[in-house]
């Protein structure tokens, strides 16, 4: 359902700030948007550039970014 600014069935709407799931080792790296939503996952765009990048991460590899733990408070 590309163009889609709604989530739909728990998928995340265009637009909104996500990690995904390094393939080489599979830790989470931020700095990323919903670019475009595809039938089977997402296109993501790197924020530092505006570059989208030129693969689709599957539904399970993108999540909503998280907040940063203030851990020394």
């Amino acid at each position: 359902m590309p163009g889609s600014t709604r989530e739909h069935e728990g998928r995340l709407p265009i637009d909104t700030r996500v990690e995904i799931r390094r393939r080489f080792d599979q830790e989470w790296a931020r700095g990323f948007t919903v670019a475009e939503i595809e039938n089977d996952g997402y296109r993501v765009l790197r924020v530092s550039d505006g570059f989208v990048l030129p693969v689709v991460f599957a539904f399970e590899e993108v999540r909503r970014e998280r907040k940063r733990s203030m851990w020394w408070v």
